[in-house]
């Protein structure tokens, strides 16, 4: 679980609630006009934007991936290739069949190992896997960002109906209310959604999307070494480059070659 996207909208969402209460109550601040041209308008927007595979794919991965983590970090990573490719050099390719990880992209390339595909195999089906992978979620975050684009602009439209329709009935004061509710309302929401939810998550994914591209090139290339038999020390030593500068000394002690 990512805690700090929790913690983040539990914490935006408490203070928006608060301000709500210390002026009245939260039936104030409810008009389904405005949730409807908000959301209603947002999603149609953004469904004109995107292919409906698209919206399929990207919308859940994309909330899935902004409430968790990646189960190994690269640090983890180098030091996981390192202990394989270690017992590969013992054992050979079989021993490589009881290995077990968190990781499920790491599995299937230590697997394709196990089972004794060459090289280029390897690289082809894993390349294109994470491939495919980081398209859905740079998709999800583009969905999210679209969103928080539109969310404001609707807000804009919300606000104006509301004032042609307060404007249009002047000589009935009993209206005027509701109206500038709409009005005032539609602003609200879209200023909401977009920057304490879409915006967030769509920096949050886009982020993310880095980090996995880092990590699952990592994971190639140490799948590929150690299919090619190089060294656990060969391996560790390849792999720390994808590390930043300041964390290449701290790893755990080199495997033994």
């Amino acid at each position: 679980m990512d805690i700090a996207t929790l913690v983040g909208l539990v914490a935006g969402a408490t203070v928006v609630s608060t301000l709500i209460l210390m002026g009245g109550s939260f039936g104030m601040f409810y008009d389904i006009h405005a949730v409807i041209v908000i959301f209603g308008g947002s999603f149609a927007a953004t469904m004109i934007r995107f292919p409906l595979s698209a919206m399929i794919h990207g919308v859940p991965l994309g909330a899935k991936f902004a409430f968790t983590l990646s189960r190994l970090s690269a640090h983890d990573l180098v030091d996981e290739l390192a202990r394989i490719a270690e017992i590969a050099r013992k054992q050979g390719p079989v021993g490589l069949e009881k290995v077990e990880t968190d990781e499920p992209f790491l599995a299937k390339g230590i697997r394709y190992v196990a089972d004794g595909y060459d090289l280029d195999f390897i690289r082809d089906n894993l390349e294109r896997d994470r491939d495919n992978f980081l398209m859905h979620l740079d998709e999800g975050s583009k969905i999210y960002r679209a969103v928080g684009d539109c969310a404001p602009a609707f807000g804009m439209i919300g606000t104006l109906l509301g004032m042609v329709q307060m404007f249009s009935n002047m000589s009935d004061p009993s209206k005027l209310g509701p109206f500038m509710a709409t009005a005032l309302l539609a602003t609200l929401y879209g200023a909401v959604v977009a920057n304490l939810v879409c915006l967030p998550i769509a920096d949050k994914l886009h982020g993310k999307l880095l980090d996995e591209e880092t990590n699952r090139t990592l994971i190639i290339d140490g799948i590929l070494m150690i299919r090619d038999s190089k060294s656990p020390t060969l391996v560790r030593e390849m792999l720390l480059a994808y590390l930043p500068e300041k964390h290449r000394d701290t790893e755990g002690e080199p495997v033994p070659a």
